[in-house]
Order: C-alpha cells, then sequence, then structure tokens
C-alpha cells in the first residue's frame, strides 16, 4: 500500500515538472535580435559605410550589454523557450551578423568569446568563396565557438522578385548546400535585404526552416516565427546608439 502511494505521488511529480517544462505561457517574451554586418572601420568608397561598425564601437556595445545584465543566445535558445518552455538567461540578446563577413570570424568572434557568448551568422552560400567572405575554415571556426549558422540564400537575391524555381534554388538550395558543407543544422533563415512577401514565406515554411529574420524594427516575437523584428545597429550608433535603442524597446519586454 506504502509502495503504491509513493509510486503515485512520484507519478505525479513527473506530470507537474512535464507540465513545467513544456508550459507555452513561458514562451511569450519579446527578444532584441541585433543586426550588424561588417565590424571593421569602412573602406575607403565602401558603398554602404552604415553597414561597418567599427570594432572599437562593436567591443564598447558587447560591455555595454553585459554591465546591463544581457546575456548572448542563439536563436534555437530563443526558439525553444517560446515553443517547448526551456529556460533563458536574464535578458537575453541574439547577435546576428548577416551575409558573412571575414571580419565576424576575425575581429567579432574573439570579442563575444570573452563574454562567452555565440554568434548567429546569416551566410549567403556565395560568400564562402570571395576573399573578403567566410570561407568555410572560418565558419568551421565559428560553429566550434558555439555560434549558430542561418542561410541567408546562395546569392542574396531580392525574393520578391524570384520566380518558383529560384525562391526553392535560393531559399531551399542554400539550406541544403549549409547542411552538407558543415553537417550541422540550419533551422533559420534570414530575407536579403528584408524583403519577404507570402510567396517567399511559404518557401521558407516549405524548405523546413522553423523560423525567419527580417529588417523590420523592434523586438522579436513568438507571434511572428517567420518575420521576426530586428534591431540593426548602424555604423554611427556607437554605445550611445545602441543602448538608445534598447532602452526605448524595453517596456516592450515587460
Amino acid at each position: 500500500m506504502r509502495r503504491a502511494a509513493i509510486a503515485g505521488l512520484c507519478a505525479l511529480l513527473v506530470c507537474a515538472v512535464t507540465a513545467g517544462a513544456a508550459r507555452p505561457g513561458a514562451a511569450s517574451e519579446p527578444v532584441p535580435v541585433l543586426m550588424y554586418h561588417v565590424v571593421n572601420a569602412p573602406r575607403a568608397g565602401a558603398a554602404f559605410p552604415e553597414l561597418y561598425v567599427s570594432k572599437a564601437d562593436f567591443a564598447g556595445q558587447m560591455a555595454w550589454l553585459a554591465r546591463h545584465g544581457y546575456h548572448g543566445v542563439t536563436l534555437t535558445q530563443v526558439r525553444d523557450h517560446w515553443a517547448l518552455g526551456r529556460p533563458l538567461p536574464s535578458r537575453p540578446v541574439v547577435i546576428s551578423f548577416d551575409d558573412g563577413y571575414r571580419s565576424q570570424a576575425t575581429v567579432a568572434a574573439p570579442i563575444l568569446r570573452r563574454h562567452h557568448w555565440p554568434g548567429v551568422i546569416d551566410l549567403e552560400v556565395r560568400n564562402t568563396r570571395d576573399f573578403w567572405g567566410l570561407p568555410p575554415d572560418r565558419v568551421r571556426y565559428l560553429l566550434r565557438n558555439g555560434w549558430e549558422l542561418a542561410s541567408h540564400t546562395v546569392n542574396h537575391v531580392d525574393l520578391t522578385k524570384a520566380s518558383a524555381a529560384q525562391l526553392e534554388a535560393e531559399v531551399a538550395g542554400s539550406r541544403k548546400a549549409l547542411q552538407r558543407m558543415f553537417h550541422v543544422p540550419v533551422s533559420f533563415f534570414c530575407y536579403p535585404a528584408g524583403r519577404y512577401d507570402d510567396a517567399a514565406v511559404a518557401a521558407v515554411r516549405a524548405a523546413g526552416y522553423v523560423g525567419a529574420t527580417t529588417t523590420d524594427y523592434g523586438l522579436a516575437t513568438p507571434a511572428d516565427m517567420y518575420t521576426l523584428k530586428r534591431v540593426r545597429v548602424n555604423g554611427d550608433d556607437g554605445v550611445p546608439g545602441l543602448a538608445a535603442k534598447l532602452t526605448a524597446l524595453e517596456p516592450q519586454r515587460r
């Protein structure tokens, strides 16, 4: 009789723990996803100098985040928190990098490593072949340091102008190529130049991604898994600019 009572109590405890671990109610917290490109001073004649954040500014921004209690996480960690109720550290922030530039491995990664934080690399497949891009050995270095790999298409095309065949090649094809090259899950997609429409979203879903990021400004929420908002970090933001952006968005996290 006593043994049966103990077994029943254990069963109740297991059910309670399981229900707590899977409770989606803990999965509603908005999370900032920062968007970076080149982490270096802009070269002479750079077409988009605002996409360059200096090493000093990037280091200062990461230090500011750490001082204010933020903790770097991956998109998969955020998604698992939203979908499965898995815990996140206090004040989670995703630090994402678009396209695949060498400075993301040579400059940004060592700075993030000091904080024991991962990054998310939204990689164009073509940029694994360009001398200024991220060759496979650099990508593997990032993955060994806990970074997450996401797809940014093969050729950075405007998906809203792509044919059905091109959509499949750029969206599904890029995922297959990255998985074949690096043997890791590629669960997230990033729309080139932030351009998407219903057909692009449908192609991302059909390709098996669990979510996608945009250039729409704001905090990412579980209600928008395939159109996740981000916070662009520009070259002239510095530490004060990033601080102002996150401080202004803070009420939405409550």
